[in-house]
């Protein structure tokens, strides 16, 4: 056998060996999602009806015409989400960048050299002249590193499972913005309607003052509790510039998260809003598949598993065509330069097992394993504060449920209270005490009637974001 192909056979054995061990790496090396323990995640709460609000498309969710309008207008014009769609730009061009590393990278090549020696062919002298010459060369460039290991294969996986964590993000932005435009809008209405009640108030609250006032003439009532319903009148007329200022923000919030200039809102009343009785949120591992920072963290994870494989494979050896690898034409003259008998092939070959930067390499995957290990912590941690956000939206919606009865009997008992006590004062059975204080329980009971309304369609929302609702 010939020393030529017994080096043949060498590398061969070689190459073969290392392609056998390299199966080996890879498929000890498989990804796996992490595990999640579902059971109480919602506490208390252990559905098995998969039904949930999440799958209900947000057209449907919201049916207030103005906030649809709103919302479409946010999906569209929204700077965050704007800038997560160029996030999601980068990603396909690092995954692209990723995946061209598995083909040989090749250049245009082309170079002039000119030799001058003052030494001719048989090593002498001259006394006159110098030897001399030009070479020409054309060609292509070569240089590849063959995935033996498959630690190209991880940095693509890697860069892969980047871009789903932007789609994530992206996602992750588009059902808060919808949620927060539900909220401001529902906050608005809320205004709105206090400051209705606020100005209904103060009208009572005048005629109240001046039948006081015609009793005081009337030497039917002193002039102390005159002043204490003109002091009642007046504290809850400061309260109209506050309710307008607050409106004017929101507006100006709500235009500004819709992509706008700050301006008027088109609106409805509080009083159009349907607050349903029961909301379906289906079993935990929906919510998870569902909700856009527990796959953001997942993905995460997922990239930290993979560059800790990259780290872990540099420490293999790489089968390379290095610098300087080159197919083309060289001649030293121009005459005839593309002919057959000036093709020239140069093939630099390289197995290069690092050594002296072992070190470096082993600190990089200690560093590598630390970032998987911290990874993973941070998807626990998501799906736990995921777990607690829906238990919680949950409890504040039953809860504010149950104040609705309770709080209508109080409307209307204080309703009755007031009118009681002005008859009662005008027939000299009832101080001016009992009118301000009914009057003024009245108006306090009506608002928070209006901010328990607000709670109830604020957990929807809620609850709606936290089960990964809003996206289509």
């Amino acid at each position: 056998m010939t020393r030529k192909y017994t080096k043949g056979i060498v590398l061969l054995g070689v190459t073969l060996s290392m392609g056998l061990a390299s199966c080996g790496v890879l498929n000890s090396n498989k990804y796996k999602a992490p595990e999640v323990n579902t059971q109480d995640m919602f506490r208390d709460e252990n559905p098995t009806d998969t039904t949930t609000i999440a799958n209900i498309p947000w057209r449907e969710y919201f049916s207030d015409p103005d906030l649809q309008s709103l919302i479409d207008e946010g999906l569209t014009n929204n700077y965050d989400l704007r800038i997560a769609y160029t996030r999601i730009q980068q990603a396909e061009a690092g995954l692209l960048i990723a995946k061209s590393a598995y083909f040989p990278t090749l250049a245009l090549a082309g170079s002039v050299q000119h030799r001058q020696a003052s030494v001719n062919s048989s090593g002498r002298e001259k006394v006159l002249g110098y030897n001399g010459g030009d070479t020409w060369s054309l060609g292509i460039a070569v240089q590849w590193e063959a995935d033996i290991w498959g630690k190209l294969n991880s940095r693509s996986k890697a860069q892969y499972a980047n871009l789903v964590s932007t789609y994530a993000y992206r996602n992750l932005i588009q059902t808060s913005l919808v949620a927060n435009i539900a909220t401001t809008y529902y906050t608005l209405l809320a205004l709105d309607e206090q400051l209705k009640i606020t100005k209904e108030t103060i009208g009572l609250l005048t005629e109240s003052t001046q039948t006081m006032s015609d009793m005081m003439q009337a030497g039917l009532l002193n002039r102390a509790g005159v002043k204490q319903s003109e002091a009642l009148l007046y504290n809850t007329m400061v309260s109209v510039p506050t309710l307008e200022s607050q409106i004017r923000q929101l507006e100006n919030t709500l235009s500004v998260l819709v992509g706008r200039k700050p301006g008027p809102i088109a609106r409805t009343s509080i009083d159009n809003q349907n607050v349903p009785t029961y909301l379906d949120f289906g079993v935990p591992a929906q919510m998870l598949a569902k909700r856009p920072d527990v796959q953001q963290a997942e993905m995460g994870f997922r990239y930290a598993f993979e560059m800790k494989n990259v780290a872990q494979r540099s420490l293999y050896p790489s089968l390379t065509l290095g610098t300087g690898s080159s197919v083309g034409y060289a001649s030293n003259t121009l005459t005839q330069f593309f002919k057959p008998t000036n093709i020239l092939a140069n093939i630099v070959g390289g197995l290069t097992q690092p050594i002296f930067a072992g070190n470096q390499l082993r600190g990089q995957l200690k560093i590598a394993k630390a970032q998987q290990e911290e990874a993973l912590l941070t998807f626990e941690q998501t799906v736990l504060k995921a777990s607690q956000e829906v238990s919680d939206i949950m409890f504040t919606y039953e809860s504010s449920l149950r104040k609705n009865e309770d709080r209508a009997k109080q409307v209307d008992a204080l309703f009755t209270a007031v009118d009681d006590t002005k008859e009662l004062l005008t027939a000299g059975e009832a101080n001016y005490t009992e009118v301000l204080n009914s009057e003024q329980s009245l108006l306090q009971a009506q608002l928070a009637q209006v901010n328990d309304k607000l709670e109830q369609l604020q957990a929807c929302v809620d609850l709606y974001r936290a089960l990964g609702g809003g996206i289509e």
